[in-house]
């Protein structure tokens, strides 16, 4: 049996070959592979000695070559395939160990130079990968250093029979994960070339080029984590999928302790409640009903965030979608026991909290870990482009990550905002950008009073959060109110004050926003400016 090892990244890569000469398995490889193992005490051949053709071009031809991908290609039960490789003295290669120049990675670091990024695409391992894939009933194709023990594990068990094999099963899945490999390096290079403003009278070894958020082709890569019951509708079907490389602290990332498995409604209002309440620095709790958040609060921990979020409304909160930016304790956990909660997160659960839960054994326990913040939507946790699919194609956009600081204020009322009421109009302006257009929503004391969310008309989002303040017996006198546009008419600025508000932020931008300024200091309440919009649909 006869090993091709070539490889970027050695990780592991000196213990594997190690234990397939131990296997009795023949040793091939190039370059700074082969001078790896050779250093090690490895019998390793050259794969220079066997084309008897030398590595050329700085590299760029080591592989390319009927000895090596006549090895990989020939299929062992047709006797014309193997009549062919006798009559021109090829062996077959049986393992092949791939994996490609670090492209993604290079392209990723600031300053990257057009001349680095072309020097990093890999072209003979790639084409190795793909026949080897290609003739994977006969050749075991290993792309990744976590694939080593399930290889080595049946190997061993095999040699122990007295020959060396690979199952069919596992042959076949290698093979997959070897061109979903080559699927995700080549949509890679895609990506990069096809974002680059070329301008040729700048090109040197030094170029550093212009590249577009907006490649001119798109290619996502996407890991399926598992088929779902259904989709938003039981007639739909339905799989969850996740980013190739996860953002520490998204959704995702996080592991269910016990519960029902997730459904495809679950899923996107558990992301929405996520999202929501990871903004949050304070202790704080975010309930979500079909995709809004029909309760939100900050308190001093999980117990008092969650009572003050439950009150804004009991009744959106039956059955919802439960996130906690913080640890829940047994005190806590009780008192969520109470209502009936589809999921509930955290970023960590004490025994006794998780101990409460035992005996309800359908609720959703999700534990994610908290981003460790940052700059970048990365850092945070967050998503850097949203997608949303049209017939035939798809919108893309940067996430909506702007958080607003209180030095972005503009107040444009005679009356000026409390230090209170400044920070109320912090906490509302945050939870309205998850809220559904056209969204209203009043605050105070660091928790939701009344939520209108997803109405045609502003001023029926108005009155519904007025409604719903009423219904929770909430009182609206003194809340700040966040709309998450700006308000056309004064109509919807005299709405929420009739119903008790005494300061409202909103995004500003109407070509009558003079007649709304108006109206505030006619009715004696302040306004702020945003400057910024949330639509969220």
């Amino acid at each position: 049996m006869n090993a091709l090892l070539s490889v970027s990244d050695k990780t592991g890569i000196v213990d594997f070959a190690k234990a397939l000469h131990a296997l009795g398995i023949r040793l091939l490889s190039t370059g700074g592979t082969a001078q790896l193992l050779a250093k090690e005490g490895l019998p390793v051949t050259e794969v220079a000695e066997v084309t008897q053709f030398p590595e050329m071009l700085d590299g760029r031809v080591k592989t390319l070559h009927p000895k090596v991908h006549g090895g990989l290609l020939a299929r062992r039960e047709l006797p014309a395939h193997m009549a062919a490789l006798k009559e021109h003295g090829i062996d077959t290669i049986d393992l092949l160990v791939v994996n490609l120049y670090p492209f993604e990675a290079t392209v990723a670091k600031a300053g990257c130079t057009l001349a680095d990024a072309i020097e990093n695409i890999d072209i003979g391992g790639p084409a190795m990968v793909r026949s080897a894939a290609k003739n994977w009933a006969d050749v075991g194709v290993i792309t990744a250093a976590d694939q080593y023990d399930a290889v080595l594990a049946e190997l061993k068990a095999t040699h122990g029979q007295g020959s060396c094999k690979l199952s069919d099963k596992l042959r076949f899945a290698l093979s997959v994960a070897a061109f979903n490999r080559i699927a995700q390096y080549d949509g890679a290079i895609s990506d990069y070339l096809s974002s680059v403003t070329f301008e040729e009278e700048k090109l040197s070894e030094t170029y550093v080029p212009e590249r577009s958020q907006f490649p001119g082709q798109s290619n996502g890569a996407f890991i399926k984590v598992q088929d779902l019951r259904y989709g938003e509708n039981s007639h739909q079907q339905a799989a969850l999928y996740r980013d190739l490389h996860p953002a520490p602290g998204s959704l995702v990332t996080g592991v269910q302790l016990q519960g029902k498995e997730l459904s495809y409604n679950n899923i996107a209002d558990a992301d929405a409640a996520w999202e929501c309440v990871k903004g949050f620095d304070a202790a704080a709790c975010v309930i979500v009903k079909h995709a809004n958040p029909c309760g939100v609060a900050v308190g001093l921990d999980a117990l008092d965030s969650y009572s003050k979020a439950f009150q804004t409304d009991p009744t959106s909160a039956f059955g919802g979608i439960i996130a906690l930016n913080t640890e829940l304790d047994e005190a806590g956990a009780q008192q969520i026991s109470k209502q009936f909660v589809e999921v509930l997160m955290a970023p960590s659960f004490t025994p006794a909290a998780l101990e409460v839960f035992k005996s309800k054994v359908n609720v959703r326990i999700l534990q994610i870990d908290l981003p460790k913040g940052g700059t970048t939507p990365w850092d945070q946790g967050r998503n850097l482009m949203d997608m949303k699919r049209i017939g035939s194609g798809i919108l893309l956009q940067t996430a909506d990550n702007h958080e607003l600081a209180l030095s972005d204020l503009k107040v444009v009322t005679t009356k000026q905002p409390t230090a209170e009421e400044q920070n109320d109009l912090l906490f509302a302006w945050k939870v309205a950008k998850y809220v559904k257009s056209n969204a209203i929503v009043f605050c105070k004391g660091g928790m939701t009073m009344g939520v209108g969310a997803g109405q045609m008309s502003r001023l029926d989002s108005a009155r519904i959060a007025s409604i719903k303040a009423g219904h929770a017996n909430l009182s609206l006198a003194g809340t700040v109110v966040a709309s998450d546009a700006f308000f056309p008419f004064r109509d919807g600025l005299d709405v929420v004050v009739d119903h008790g508000a005494t300061c409202v932020i909103q995004p500003g931008g109407s070509m009558r926003d003079q007649e709304v300024i108006d109206a505030a200091n006619e009715r004696g309440v302040s306004m702020v400016f945003s400057g910024v919009r949330h639509f969220r649909h």
